[in-house]
């Protein structure tokens, strides 16, 4: 059985992830911590629930995301993966956190891992099909558990809204038609575990999400 644990870090009010199961092998997703206290939250969760992270996963790059990235891969000894499309977002976080007048500690470590859409990645006894879900950013990619009915979605889609598009790489057309094709084909009943925010389901946004 696939478990999931949520934590909201930095002050912007961020959503990670860590995914396990009976093998104890774990996933991260998203590590917003900023702070060192955060940093140490997330440590003392996966040490007492004695979970081994083998996976590193951004489901885009956009600095509230990544924050954590550098802390993971050296407590952990893991390399990141991402679309090999959010290198460039990736690759801006140094000058977002400059523009908006952020301190950053350590610079991004590079992937090791490109993820595409289509595939199915998979950690212990768990496997996850990967969507690809552009719009929010240039090539989002949202993760879908089949066996437990939900899908970790990134900044794609929220409780009545959608993810904003104003920002390098985004379009409103492009996100729209993600959440169409690939998260609305998915049954009524699914989880969306969103980047920020509660958890929805397809049905709830089906009906009334003003956007769609």
């Amino acid at each position: 059985m696939t478990q999931l644990q949520i934590f909201e870090f930095s002050p912007f009010a961020e959503n990670t992830y860590v995914l396990w199961d009976e093998t104890r092998q774990c996933v991260i997703f998203d590590p917003g911590c900023y702070t060192q206290e955060e940093q140490n939250i997330l440590q003392k969760f996966i040490t007492e629930n004695a979970l081994q992270p083998v996976r590193l996963i951004n489901t885009h790059c956009h600095l509230d995301h990544v924050f954590g990235n550098p802390f993971v891969v050296k407590t952990w000894g893991i390399g990141l993966e991402i679309h090999e499309g959010e290198l460039p977002v990736l690759g801006s976080f140094e000058r977002v956190c400059q523009m908006y007048g952020i301190p950053f500690h350590e610079a991004q470590p590079m992937p090791v891992n490109f993820i595409e859409g289509g595939e199915t990645i998979s950690f212990g006894q768990t496997k996850l099909k990967v969507l690809y879900t552009p719009g929010h950013s240039p090539a989002s990619i949202s993760f879908y558990c089949e066996e437990e009915g939900f899908v970790i979605a990134g900044d794609v889609l929220f409780l009545e809204s959608i993810g904003r598009t104003d920002l390098p790489g985004g379009n409103f057309d492009t996100l729209l038609h993600s959440i169409r094709t690939q998260l609305f084909t998915l049954p009524d009943e699914t989880i969306v575990y969103p980047g920020h925010g509660p958890a929805t389901t397809v049905r709830h946004e089906k009906e009334y999400n003003p956007f769609l």
